[in-house]
């Protein structure tokens, strides 16, 4: 008899031990224990035990089966399960040695490091999160206030019910429009795009403010330039940095002075429009100086000169005033408007400061242009108010020629620039409203106070 244990043997002895993590062999509990070689000799070359640290098991790909020959019977194998032996790596070194399993260290991948919570820079030049400049040298101004950056918005559409619905659907390239009825939509249009022989003027003022006097600026202005074929442009007389240029997209720094340095160099509509910003609308803002620390003022001779430019070239122009009427350039205002548009809320003051402006009006040799004033109650809030609005309305038309209520818009309260899609239904068909009011006394033509012929 051979003093070697038969290959067979030696087989049993190593297949019996399942491994239960890369380079372990274990004899799982439910199996028979096998007696280990009882040979005197030394112990054989070819059957190899390695002691390796255990690691957590791992998912490893299929490998190839043994041959039928080497294979235990289920019973000898953990739940029924046969061990495998993997193939060894080409060009291994190692000698042939039938009966051993050689396995490969599995390669575990570095585990990732933790996230670092270190924002990312702002680009020099872009607004931050916070609203400001990244650069080093920048110092921080109002105009880092940007309603990019201060207004996050979802786009509405406009009208609601079916035709919001309908706007949904189509993604956008749908959009059923106002929801007035089309008859009286087409009569205001009608109403709006009357023609004008020469210029129009409309100073929109109000001794109080906060009620909504530039706010009302952009909307009359934006409705004209959007249902009209024409030039219409607004200008911003305030003398005390006046906001008009923030509520439309800024596309030029420059300001009223700019135009004024250059006036002498104006040949073509282009030599004005490099100074000014224009909305989605089409009406186009001239600013007032946006710089705190100037101490020259906005005259009387500057506003006339500045109207001088502009009737050349614009059909329609808005003067968003200050909010008072003694400051140097409303004497100007006055003289060369063709109607006011007074600004007032629903509320006991600023009712009662729209009354005190149209009473020195009267008092101060403007009593016709009284007459032609259309008094805007513009709504600072949601919601009714206890103020008797028959009673302000009656008050107001007995002076005044018409009287438009504006609702109250969030778009219009974010205080932002104003696109006239994102305004609701309501309040865009206000706007339209208040046009047509103001269109019935263009003074050429078809209007209400045209020259008899």
């Amino acid at each position: 008899m051979s003093p070697r244990t038969p290959p067979r043997t030696q087989e049993r002895v190593i297949a019996a031990e399942p491994a239960v993590g890369p380079e372990v062999a274990v004899a799982a509990p439910d199996a028979p224990r096998i007696p280990e070689c009882a040979s005197s000799g030394p112990a054989a070359p070819d059957v190899v035990l390695r002691s390796v640290t255990p690691s957590p098991p791992v998912a490893e790909p299929p490998v190839a089966e043994p041959p039928v020959a080497e294979r235990l019977p289920a019973a000898a194998t953990p739940q029924g399960r046969e061990p495998t032996r993997e193939p060894r790596p080409t060009g291994d070194p190692r000698p042939d040695r039938p009966h051993e399993s050689v396995r490969q260290a599995p390669v575990h991948p570095p585990a990732p490091e933790p996230d670092r919570a270190e924002p990312a820079p702002d680009r020099l030049g872009e607004p931050s999160i916070a609203g400001t400049n990244a650069g080093p040298d920048h110092q921080p101004s109002n105009l880092d206030l940007a309603s990019g950056v201060l207004v996050r918005r979802a786009r509405r559409a406009p009208g609601g019910g079916w035709r919001r619905g309908v706007h949904r659907l189509t993604g956008g390239l749908l959009s059923p429009g106002l929801s007035a009825s089309a008859a009286h939509h087409d009569e205001l249009v009608a109403r709006i795009r009357q023609p004008i022989g020469g210029d129009y003027r409309i100073a929109v003022l109000s001794l109080k403010g906060g009620v909504g006097k530039t706010t009302t600026t952009i909307g009359l202005g934006s409705t004209f330039a959007s249902l009209r074929g024409d030039c219409v442009i607004a200008v911003d007389a305030n003398p005390d940095f006046g906001t008009l240029a923030q509520r439309v997209r800024q596309q030029t720094d420059s300001t009223v002075r700019d135009l004024l340095r250059v006036a002498d160099d104006i040949e073509r509509y282009s030599d004005v429009r490099a100074h000014t910003s224009q909305a989605a609308s089409r009406l186009e803002v001239l600013a007032s100086e946006r710089d705190p620390a100037v101490s020259e003022a906005f005259s009387e001779a500057d506003y006339r000169d500045v109207v001088d430019i502009l009737k050349v070239y614009y059909n329609i122009i808005l003067t968003d005033c200050g909010t008072g009427i003694m400051h140097s350039a409303m004497r100007g205002v006055l003289d060369l408007a063709d109607a006011l548009v007074l600004v007032g809320s629903p509320a006991v003051d600023g009712a009662r400061s729209a009354a005190a402006t149209l009473d020195w009006l009267q008092h101060h040799g403007y009593g016709e242009l009284v007459e032609r004033t259309v008094v805007v109650i513009s709504s600072p809030r949601p919601g009714a108010t206890n103020v008797d609005m028959d009673a302000l309305t009656g008050h107001f038309l007995s002076r005044c020629r018409a009287l438009q209520v504006v609702p109250f818009d969030e778009h219009l309260a974010e205080g932002a620039e104003i696109e006239l899609d994102l305004l609701r239904p309501a309040t865009r068909l206000a706007y339209t409203e208040l046009a047509a009011m103001v269109a019935d006394d263009f003074p050429a033509l078809t209007g209400r106070h045209a020259a008899p012929l």
